[in-house]
């Protein structure tokens, strides 16, 4: 029997049996209140919890079929438009920050065969990931000799100043609990890129909430030293592999690239 790599999906299965879950436990509460107890008025607000509680268990459902390599495989696309906004060689070295799953920087070690890779992540218990499994999907991929995969925080990476050559990170500087500022996050993984490296970064860059003014962030990195930087904000508008009905606030909402060249 074949072994097949496991990415993970932007969506737990956890999430999706407790929705699911939850929408049979007010179903039979509803049955309870309305034939048993006779209590109309709890059946019927059971009733609706029910009803909403299952529309968003298979609102859920979708956005996960959509997310899954293999299936609807969007966060490959995702990944995919990272690569392509890489302007880099491959040779040296190069940082994949926040790997998950390793699907990246496998798709990474692919485009660039001559790099010498090193990923590294949080993991921890509150993700659905491990190193054990970064490590087996790139195995399975037949790449695991050029990678590299250690445990770190994004927002005090164990690097020295200029150490690679090109770096990637993808839906990870908004989830670093360390940082109050997320964009310290962003000046954190310039920080190990050698001058004249290349960079992409994809993240909530459009969510004002995160980075504030992205134009005046953009050029406060030109301000030190980054000699050439682009943003494009916004991508879940722009890209034709992202449904619309993924771009709700709790989902995919003000995805935004930044890359270019320190």
């Amino acid at each position: 029997m074949n072994e097949k790599t496991d990415y993970g999906n932007w969506v737990p299965e956890k999430a999706l049996y407790m929705l699911f879950g939850l929408a049979a436990v007010f179903l039979v509460a509803a049955v309870i209140c309305g034939v048993c107890v006779k209590v109309p008025v709890a059946a019927v607000i059971c009733a609706v919890i029910c009803v909403l509680t299952l529309a968003m268990a298979v609102y859920m459902f979708v956005c996960h079929e959509k997310f899954a390599f293999g299936k609807g495989n969007m966060m490959a696309g995702v990944h995919k438009h990272l690569v392509e906004h890489l302007e880099w060689d491959g040779n040296g070295q190069l940082l994949d920050i926040g790997c998950g799953a390793a699907a990246l920087t496998i798709r990474c070690a692919k485009a660039f065969p001559k790099a010498k890779i090193t990923a590294m992540d949080y993991w921890g218990a509150q993700w659905n990931y491990a190193k054990e499994q970064c490590e087996r999907n790139a195995k399975l991929e037949g790449v695991s000799g050029h990678i590299t995969f250690q445990k770190g925080d994004a927002a005090k990476l164990d690097y020295a100043d200029e150490t690679f050559d090109a770096a990637v990170s993808n839906f990870v500087f908004h989830e670093v609990h360390s940082a109050k500022d997320k964009r310290d996050v962003v000046r954190e993984a310039l920080r190990v890129v050698k001058k004249g490296g290349a960079f992409s970064f994809q993240d909530m860059f459009s969510q004002k909430a995160l980075y504030g003014n992205m134009d005046e962030f953009v050029e406060s990195l030109k301000a030190d030293g980054i000699s050439e930087i682009h943003y494009i904000g916004n991508l879940e508008k722009k890209l034709d592999f992202i449904p619309g009905y993924v771009s709700a606030p709790w989902m995919i909402s003000g995805m935004g690239i930044i890359y270019g060249r320190k």
